[in-house]
């Protein structure tokens, strides 16, 4: 006897019941909840550093499912990102290469003022190609210009990258800026200024310690003097309103040993040693 459609409705419901729960209960075994990420905005000049710091802690910190936190950085110029963060760029942390633009976001309250910590310092140097015979005492009134021999002298723009308003700070102090303001090749920062030097565009440069072993193809021929710039200090801060405990666990970790110990081996320094 051949059901009628009003008999059989119960088991079609039954059915279509079934293959409804297995579909969810696929779905919820096939995705995965994504990683809660965290997103470090840090001066171009920590950039390998930081990056190390980051595979450090995922290695040392992810789940054994494979769902550990991800931590994305984004590097730039300080003035870059600050300024980014200040028009609500979703940072969840700023470790800045310059006090002033950390206090520029915290005059606009955009930092969790009590979060706010020196965390690095470095030192200020003089380049040359690797090949060059240049070495300098950096000593007022000492013979920059001569030594660049008609090449440029390459260093952060002076006018918003921390690495270029040191070096500025620095020549002004030892009475050589005038001597040279005019054949400086001005980049966007740090790590742009050494590649000017690194592919031999510009005779000279100056740039941070720490920046010197990422390449080479340049050399230190000179050290600034603490006395001659105001000391380089790397300050960290959590960004005001994303609080959460996985941004709070990165910023332990960036404070503890272990990053330390990273951060000194890419050539910075504590923060009482900056200069």
């Amino acid at each position: 006897m051949r059901s009628s459609p009003i008999s059989s409705l119960p088991c079609t419901r039954r059915l279509f019941g079934i293959i409804c729960l297995a579909a969810l209960l696929f779905g919820i075994g096939a995705a995965r909840p994504r990683a809660e990420e965290v997103t470090i905005f840090a001066a171009a000049s920590t950039a390998n550093a930081v990056n190390e710091v980051v595979e450090r802690y995922e290695a040392t910190l992810a789940e054994p499912t494979g769902n550990g936190l991800a931590v994305r950085p984004v590097f730039a110029a300080s003035s870059t990102l600050a300024k980014q963060i200040a028009q609500g760029a979703p940072a969840d942390l700023f470790l800045s290469a310059s006090v002033a633009w950390m206090d520029y976001l915290a005059q606009r309250q955009a930092i969790t003022a009590a979060s706010r910590i020196d965390l690095l310092g470095n030192r200020l140097v003089l380049i040359s190609s690797a090949e060059s015979p240049l070495t300098l005492t950096i000593e007022p009134e000492f013979p920059l210009a001569e030594a660049l021999d008609g090449g440029r002298l390459a260093i952060g723009d002076p006018a918003h990258v921390p690495a270029g308003i040191y070096a500025k700070a620095a020549l002004e102090t030892l009475g050589v800026w005038p001597t040279v303001a005019g054949r400086t090749a001005r980049a966007a920062d740090v790590r742009a200024a050494l590649a000017l030097v690194d592919r031999g565009e510009a005779a000279a440069g100056i740039v941070y310690q720490s920046d010197t072993a990422i390449s080479r193809r340049v050399r230190v021929a000179g050290v600034f003097p603490r006395t001659s710039h105001p000391p380089i200090t790397y300050p960290l801060a959590l960004v005001a309103e994303r609080p959460s405990p996985a941004v709070e666990r990165f910023y332990r970790f960036l404070r503890g040993p272990e990053a330390a110990a990273i951060f000194r081996r890419h050539g910075f320094q504590s923060p009482g040693d900056a200069g």
